[in-house]
């Protein structure tokens, strides 16, 4: 297998109709390292948004229990990209999310702004970062997958293209963006978890990285000084130089999934685990009772990665 037979698969496939395919190739083959970071990324940036960071900070997921939060979201959304929107788990996924978003009070507008960070923020960050940049090919369906996660959200006003998903972001952002409690302090508890995932002795220097990162827009918003702009240079030419290493390795054979990663943390292998409708958050004596774990860990039971995207 050569190094560009993914992409030459992912031009042989219609973006209009088969995306989820084309989508499952970038994310778990092409790109697994970089859609992971950059979702995490997107996500972040929402916190900004003052109404966003509030909600949050209020319900103290993200601040209380972040590592948790951020594996039930992982989970729930790459149920849907796993099995697609037609299957039961993918069904059950949607509904699990949809069910949490209900008990609070957010606007469409604010969805559709978090869709757009889903949509734009991953080409963005594989622009500058990745071994290669999203194809043609590949913006368009993941476009057209994140547009059908937000019909089966219920969302009006979806836009159609990626310039339009685009317009939308940097427009709710300049509009928006601003300082908040709240938002500082889901921002920080989610830093602290992303650097808790590093040994000790690396986590300050994790911490500032990640800062080094961040857009000044973004990064004033949640008010955090400046990193010195030479350091800031420094990390990202080092992310760059990641990128152009990656090209030179082997295409990937496996699927990677989020849920294979170390980052995972609140639900083990095989047989503990999880069950989609399990996750998440519940009102108050709503939580089901657990249940064994339909979805091992690849090292737990290796011979359950398939070597090709699974069909919907």
């Amino acid at each position: 297998m050569q190094r560009y037979d993914w992409l030459k698969r992912i031009q042989r496939l219609d973006p209009e109709t088969e995306f989820t395919e084309i989508y499952r190739i970038s994310s778990w083959y092409e790109f697994p390292w970089d859609t992971t970071q950059s979702l995490g990324f997107a996500l972040y940036r929402t916190y900004a948004v003052p109404s966003i960071g509030r909600l949050l900070a209020r319900t103290g997921e993200f601040t209380l229990r972040a590592q948790k939060r951020y594996d039930d979201t992982v989970l729930i959304l790459e149920a849907v990209v796993e099995h697609g929107f037609a299957s039961e788990q993918g069904r059950e996924a949607i509904r699990r999310m949809n069910q949490m978003h209900r008990r609070y009070d957010i606007s469409n507008d604010d969805f559709l702004y978090v869709l757009a960070t889903f949509v734009v923020i991953p080409k963005r960050w594989l622009d500058d970062y990745g071994w290669r940049p999203y194809s043609p090919h590949e913006v368009r369906a993941a476009t057209n997958y994140y547009r059908e996660l937000g019909r089966h959200m219920g969302l009006s006003g979806i836009p159609e293209t990626f310039e339009e998903f685009e317009r939308l972001l940097d427009d709710y952002e300049r509009a928006h963006f601003g300082f908040d409690e709240g938002g500082r302090d889901v921002s920080d508890a989610t830093l602290g978890l992303m650097s808790s995932w590093y040994p000790a002795p690396a986590r300050p220097a994790m911490r500032t990285s990640s800062l080094c990162l961040l857009d000044d827009p973004l990064r004033e918003a949640f008010g955090y000084p400046a990193p010195p702009a030479a350091l800031r240079r420094a990390v990202r030419a080092g992310m760059r130089l990641r990128g152009r290493l990656v090209r030179l390795l082997p295409p990937r054979r496996r699927p990677h999934l989020a849920r294979d990663g170390r980052q995972v943390r609140s639900y083990p292998g095989y047989p503990y685990g999880y069950r989609i409708g399990e996750l998440g958050t519940f009102e108050e004596g709503g939580a089901p009772k657990p249940s064994g774990c339909p979805f091992p860990h690849a090292a737990a039971r290796p011979e359950a990665r398939s070597e090709t995207p699974a069909e919907d």
